[in-house]
This record gives C-alpha cells, sequence and structure tokens, in this order.
C-alpha cells in the first residue's frame, strides 16, 4: 500500500479554494496542467512509499502514539507558490513549527515502525503546501499561476486530527486521470 501522514483542510476551507483555483483555470495555457481536485487537497506530513500490510498495525500505533503527544493548532492556507516550472502549491501560515515538529514526529512513526524511505530521496526541511497542479510540459512557465494566487487567505482552523492516507494510482490509461485518496485512519491531537 502506498501511505502517508497528512493534515487535512475542512470542507469549508476546501470550498474557498476551490473559487481561487477556478480563477487560475481561466488563466492562459491553464487546460496544459494537470489540476489536483479537491478531493486530493491536503498537506502531507511524512510519505512512507510502498508499506508491506504487516507494518500496517505498528505504524498506526506509532502515529497514535505521536498526534497524543502534540496539541491542536491553528492553520490557514495562505498564498502560493510553485516548486520550479513542474509543481503550483499553496502555502500554509499560522502555527507552523507545531506543524514541522508533528511532520517530524509522523516522519519517526515510519522510521521506527520499519518502514523503510525511498532510497532515491533525500531528506529536505519540511515545507507544509497543498498541491492544486502538475506541469508535465517542458515549456510551460508556472509564475503566472503562483503569482496569481497572492493574497489567497483561506479562513483559519484548528488542525485536531493526523490522517493516515493511502493513495491509489490513476487509471492507467485513462488521460486525466487521478490518483484517488482513502483515509485508513485517523487520530486525535493531544489526547
Amino acid at each position: 500500500m502506498r501511505l502517508f501522514a497528512a493534515v487535512l483542510p475542512p470542507g469549508s476551507v476546501l470550498t474557498e479554494l476551490s473559487a481561487a483555483v477556478a480563477r487560475l483555470k481561466a488563466l492562459p495555457a491553464a487546460d496544459r496542467l494537470r489540476w489536483t481536485g479537491h478531493e486530493g487537497w491536503h498537506f502531507t506530513l511524512a510519505f512512507y512509499g510502498e508499506v508491506a500490510e504487516d507494518l500496517l498495525p505498528e505504524l498506526a500505533e506509532r502515529l497514535a502514539r505521536a498526534a497524543r503527544r502534540h496539541a491542536p493548532y491553528e492553520l490557514r492556507i495562505m498564498d502560493g507558490g510553485r516548486f520550479d516550472d513542474r509543481v503550483v502549491w499553496m502555502g500554509a501560515e499560522g502555527e507552523l513549527e507545531v506543524m514541522r515538529k508533528l511532520a517530524d514526529s509522523a516522519e519517526a512513526a515510519g522510521r521506527r515502525a520499519g518502514v523503510t524511505r525511498d532510497p532515491h530521496r533525500t531528506h529536505r526541511p519540511y515545507h507544509p503546501h497543498l498541491t492544486i497542479a502538475r506541469n508535465r510540459i517542458e515549456r510551460l512557465h508556472l509564475a503566472p499561476f503562483a503569482d496569481a494566487l497572492d493574497g489567497f487567505e483561506s479562513s483559519p482552523w484548528t488542525v485536531r486530527e493526523l490522517a493516515l492516507m493511502r493513495s491509489h494510482p490513476p487509471a492507467p490509461g485513462v488521460r486525466g486521470s487521478q490518483p484517488h485518496y482513502e483515509k485508513l485512519a485517523s487520530w486525535p491531537l493531544g489526547h
């Protein structure tokens, strides 16, 4: 199973973000991007990759412990950016240091449960972001999309849970098919 730990924004915040993304889709060349639907919007805390089913109970127990050690915190989606000309994302504002510590705990939970990281991935400092579009075309500049997100600010919410998510790959051979995400479990923060 392809798994990751995440923070899921509430439906009301996703509705606000949907309106901003709809405006982006009116920009020139927007049809050349692969847009992530609101059902796929999340803040990844730790990516585990392919996890054997027999490791799931240990991973779940360690994530439950990690959630208990962290209090709920305030967050909002704010502004946007891009990773080169590959990804357009939304940023986060609020108690980001608390979120970074939760991400570190989720990462450690995976290591301690025996979940191996992709050996080709290098460890980078945690940068909370929510992916809204991906570019698969070499000469498409994403700066106008990121710039159009300047000034966006969602309503704040209190993050109250840590979720374990499963990623189902897109349907092979179906143009525009997107991955599907399934919440396997969640644990309240601070309990």
